[in-house]
């Protein structure tokens, strides 16, 4: 990959989020949601990662040495953890994941996060939504604002359709996921999902319209798209 990975997608009087990607074989996206000063210049406190893919070292040069007070793992894939390693090595901070089982195939403790649990950073906070589906334990990340707000969606949701999901039954979890948990957040709240590009609330919802209105097969799954699906 060629070219400055590191992409100031979202601010508002409080915070910054850099999107640092696509990196990795699967072209994953890591964020870093930094506080900013009252004054809209540099943070007072600490930031925190989300997600750690391979290739993490571009992480690590974009926090530039920056204090970080957490490392949160939208879920249990390798491709969201596979740099945690390389991560923890010039960073001193805990990692968190949700209340549900997650299996990582890598020595390293996280603590728990449940649905509706927050995370500080400066004058802040990331909420914590619960999001199975994809996963049993996926969460997402909100950060709400006047301005409309953001929120980080891992594998969950993504311009264009739902993340890839392995039955039926968990396609249904994921939707219920979607529709009841992230379609209430306002919709001009960006939606910045673990791979690719970033979509709003309202952009994904009339998108699901679409889907919604349609007959589909009885085990649907994989990889579903509202237009073609």
């Amino acid at each position: 990959m060629s070219g400055d990975p590191i992409n100031a997608i979202y601010e508002d009087t409080r915070v910054t989020i850099e999107m640092v990607g696509p990196i990795g074989p699967l072209g994953n996206n890591s964020y870093i949601v930094r506080p900013r000063s009252s004054g809209g210049g540099g943070g007072d406190g600490p930031a925190i990662v989300v997600d750690a893919p391979e290739g993490s070292e571009a992480i690590v040069a974009a926090l530039g040495g920056d204090a970080v007070s957490a490392i949160v793992i939208t879920h249990q894939h390798r491709d969201h953890w596979a740099g945690l390693a390389t991560l923890r090595a010039s960073i001193d901070a805990p990692v968190y994941m949700g209340a549900e089982p997650q299996r990582l195939e890598i020595d390293v403790h996280s603590e728990v996060l449940g649905d509706g649990e927050t995370l500080p950073v400066g004058n802040a906070v990331l909420e914590v939504i619960s999001t199975p589906g994809h996963t049993p334990g996926s969460i997402c990340l909100s950060i709400k604002s006047s301005m409309g707000g953001a929120v980080l969606t891992g594998d969950t949701l993504f311009p264009g359709g739902p993340g890839h999901t392995g039955s039926h039954e968990a396609l249904m979890q994921e939707l219920e996921s979607i529709v009841s948990r992230l379609y209430v957040l306002p919709g001009h709240a960006m939606v910045l999902p673990g791979h690719g590009d970033g979509t709003s609330i309202n952009a994904s919802q009339a998108e699901y319209a679409v889907f919604a209105k349609r007959e589909h097969a009885e085990d649907l799954a994989g990889d579903v798209t509202w237009y073609n699906s």
